[in-house]
């Protein structure tokens, strides 16, 4: 009896030590969101009805059934009059563009959104202990974080990370990507950039599943700064709470239902097959399947456990449209869904049985901006924040579905009521708009007119031309 009595006080000191060392570990893993900074390009690189014309009939290779599946895709897309091109393709230079291209690209992005984050938040480059580029067809050497590095001449002992390939969820692994570094990083400051390389990537070709990638993507992308520093927590904008990575590359339909190939004729471009919705429903629904028991109440889950079985038990079908049976908004006040195109945003929307006032952020994101690769998110967080509806306290969703094929999903807990305008400053009054139709629908009417079928191609680029005006 004695010898338990003296073990107990030490076995007793251990547990509380113990204890309190997994407390202060959980503490120092957390991830805020200090700001964030989207790119908006200059006006001579507006893309507007007239200046895509331009484009197409630039294009030789194309034939008048290639000519209408781009004007209707164009007019169905869902993407306006004011997106924003690569200068090169503004140019006239799609088929050669060269390095420096690419290069003078991406400075005109990164450095553009870095310079104004900086400035906002008051913090230096020298500052920073991380930091994490996400270019998916760009990759130089030296690296572009190297170049960031040397511009902003930050410490030598910074951490730099370069990804590639990850498509348009690369956003949400770069920031996965931090949460993981700063469990053993203290007190540290991370840089995250998210862009895509546009203009050595048009492609030039007749495939049709090729020619969507110049239809939907656009010039964009995202700067943003992190930290796991407590004592910062006052300034942050938001808290990472949850995020979750699902990969279903192992599957041969959804490895090659979004995939960067060279066509018959060896131009290169991105194809999307009509594997890609497929593929997407079932990342999302395996993502969710982890990701929904961490956010939501415990007692909708049990809800749910029991609305389950009993309908199994009584062969009950699920209606259609019904969601995933879920009561998403018992956890999640906004969802910050890709704006990767009109038919991705309503495909989420009708598996988790949104409303459109919770699409409309996503949908007017690809409308002003279009898809903008894994800085689209960003737009579309920033269309919410400019409309007033981050309130503190509330959840947010972000749905990301990349090339590989992944969707990788994060959580994030508003920490004050927000309300910055930022790149949305000089056109959120207006927004939504009272109709999202394209001009192209009033304008390349003649494309559908049947005599067009046994015409010239020298018969009709005059027309194209002239309705372009």
């Amino acid at each position: 009896m004695e010898l338990l009595l003296a073990v107990i006080p030490p076995l007793l000191c251990y547990v509380i030590f113990s204890l309190c060392k997994i407390g202060f570990q959980k503490r120092d893993q957390r991830c805020y969101m200090l700001s964030y900074q989207c790119h908006k390009a200059p006006e001579d690189q507006k893309l507007d009805t007239g200046s895509c014309a331009d484009i197409v009939t630039r294009n030789k290779n194309l034939g008048i059934e290639e000519y209408r599946f781009l004007l209707r895709t164009m007019v169905s897309s869902g993407i306006g009059e004011e997106t924003y091109c690569p200068k090169n393709v503004i140019d006239g230079r799609e088929e050669s563009a060269t390095h420096m291209d690419a290069v003078s690209e991406m400075d005109g992005i990164i450095f553009q959104t870095l310079d104004k984050l900086f400035a906002k938040t008051g913090v230096s480059p020298s500052e920073i202990d991380i930091i994490v580029s996400s270019v998916s067809l760009f990759s130089p050497a030296p690296s572009l974080t190297a170049r960031l590095i040397n511009r902003y001449r930050m410490r030598e002992d910074v951490k730099a990370f370069n990804l590639s390939g990850m498509g348009c969820s690369a956003s949400v692994v770069a920031i996965d990507l931090v949460k993981q570094l700063f469990r053993t990083c203290k007190n540290s400051l991370a840089i995250v950039v998210s862009t895509e390389s546009m203009g050595p990537n048009w492609y030039s070709g007749k495939d049709k599943s090729m020619m969507l990638s110049n239809i939907l993507f656009r010039t964009g992308g995202c700067s943003m700064l992190l930290t796991n520093n407590r004592a910062l927590k006052n300034k942050a904008l938001l808290e990472l709470t949850c995020s979750v990575r699902t990969h279903i590359g192992s599957i041969d339909e959804a490895y090659r239902s979004c995939i960067q190939v060279e066509d018959d004729l060896g131009h290169k471009g991105f194809r999307l097959t009509r594997d890609l919705p497929k593929a997407g429903a079932k990342a999302l629904a395996m993502n969710l399947r982890v990701l929904l028991p961490k956010v939501l109440p415990p007692l909708e889950m049990l809800r749910y456990v029991i609305t389950y079985y009993r309908n199994k038990i009584m062969k009950r079908s699920s209606p259609k449209g019904a969601g995933p049976g879920l009561d998403l908004k018992s956890g999640i006040d906004h969802f910050c869904v890709h704006p990767g195109g009109r038919a991705i945003i309503d495909e989420v929307g009708k598996s988790l049985a949104l409303s459109d006032y919770d699409l409309e952020p996503a949908r007017m994101a690809l409308y002003r901006f279009g898809n903008t690769s894994s800085g689209g998110l960003w737009y579309v967080l920033g269309y919410m924040e400019a409309k007033k509806r981050l309130k503190k306290g509330d959840k947010i969703l972000m749905i990301s579905l990349g090339a590989g094929f992944k969707c990788n999903n994060c959580v994030w807990k508003v920490l004050k009521d927000l309300d910055d305008t930022n790149v949305w400053q000089d056109c959120i009054d207006h927004y939504p708009p009272s109709t999202i139709g394209n001009p192209f629908s009033a304008k390349f009417d003649w494309i559908n007119d049947e005599s067009m079928d046994f015409a010239r191609r020298e018969d009709y680029l005059p027309l194209l031309k002239k309705h372009s005006r």
